[in-house]
């Protein structure tokens, strides 16, 4: 399993960066199965897991008893979850994500004679690709991302990717990061009405709002900055609903 090699190379690494590894192929393995009867095998995953990280840990402190080791990198660090074997970081707060936290969602049968090459049910596969997707923005923003087609209304271009699902569970990790990446370095801005009978708010992409501001000398107004979620806390929201 690539959470193995993982462990392997991230020998010598801080707790922080083994979460922050894991975390991503953990999400990005149990997103992709979360489809079919897994709860049995995302338990085992995590016995497997659980493994690995006190492996870890047990050689970066070879001379510490196991009583320091399991104090210093074990407790409730999810306080959602009444679990104090959940690895995790004391300094960041950070912790491991485990698979059996992903809510089972059954796949959802195609309806007699929908084909993907039909161009009459664009819609219908448009809006069951989007059902697959994992959120990783807050729910206000996910409203508007439906509202909008997923689509920046400036440019017309995707503004998550988010009208198809990944179709590996490595695909998943990428997303997963590459999405994670964009709501951090704010690639993606959300806009408000600078009146009450101005337009609603809107989410743009921030070189999209750029360039109109450039070639207009303004542009649509950003809406007070709000306090990013943490992204353990978008995953327990939306994937696991």
């Amino acid at each position: 399993m690539r959470a193995a090699t993982a462990s392997r190379d991230l020998r010598g690494s801080n707790a922080e960066a083994v979460i922050r590894t894991l975390n991503l192929i953990i999400r990005g393995w149990s997103a992709y199965f979360r489809i079919g009867v897994s709860s049995r095998a995302f338990s085992s995953l995590d016995f497997y897991v659980w493994q690995l990280a006190y492996k870890w840990a047990k050689h970066e402190h070879a001379n510490k008893p196991k009583d320091w080791i399991v104090q210093r990198y074990f407790g409730e660090f999810n306080p959602r979850r009444g679990d104090r074997w959940v690895f995790g970081d004391r300094g960041s707060g950070r912790f491991l994500t485990k698979f059996a936290w992903t809510k089972i969602v059954r796949h959802q049968l195609v309806k007699f004679g929908a084909s993907p090459d039909d161009p009459a049910l664009t819609e219908y596969w448009t809006r069951r690709r989007r059902k697959d997707v994992i959120p990783l923005i807050d729910k206000a923003d996910w409203h508007l991302l439906n509202r909008q087609n997923g689509r920046c209304p400036l440019c017309g271009a995707l503004l998550l990717h988010a009208d198809h699902p990944p179709s590996s569970p490595i695909e998943w990790e990428q997303w997963l990061r590459a999405t994670r990446k964009a709501i951090s370095r704010k690639a993606i801005v959300i806009t408000g009405p600078g009146t009450p009978d101005a337009p609603p708010a809107q989410l743009l992409h921030a070189h999209c709002r750029q360039r109109l501001v450039a070639a207009t000398g303004k542009g649509p107004r950003l809406l007070p900055a709000r306090e990013p979620v943490p992204f353990e806390n978008t995953i327990r929201r939306y994937a696991l609903r």
